[in-house]
């Protein structure tokens, strides 16, 4: 069992720092194909005020994960 705010890398052999990055990409790219999910059947019911908000949601999803992507590529030539 861990402390809250204890350092928890000994566990996982990745910095808890690393782990955050690496899981919040993980969550954008799945959220993103969550979104395209929603997209499609808010579309077979004819809302698309509906659509209209999940592909804008699905573009910030995309957005936090190729700034996620960057800062993840830069830290692994490091």
């Amino acid at each position: 069992m861990t402390t809250a705010g204890a350092e928890t890398g000994h566990v996982t052999g990745t910095a808890d720092k690393d782990y955050n990055l690496i899981w919040f990409t993980q969550a954008c790219l799945e959220n993103a194909l969550r979104l395209q999910t929603y997209i499609q059947d808010a579309e077979r019911e004819g809302d698309s005020e509906l659509a209209d908000l999940f592909r804008r949601a699905q573009g910030e999803s995309r957005n936090g994960a190729e700034q996620a992507k960057t800062l993840l590529a830069q830290r692994l030539t490091r």
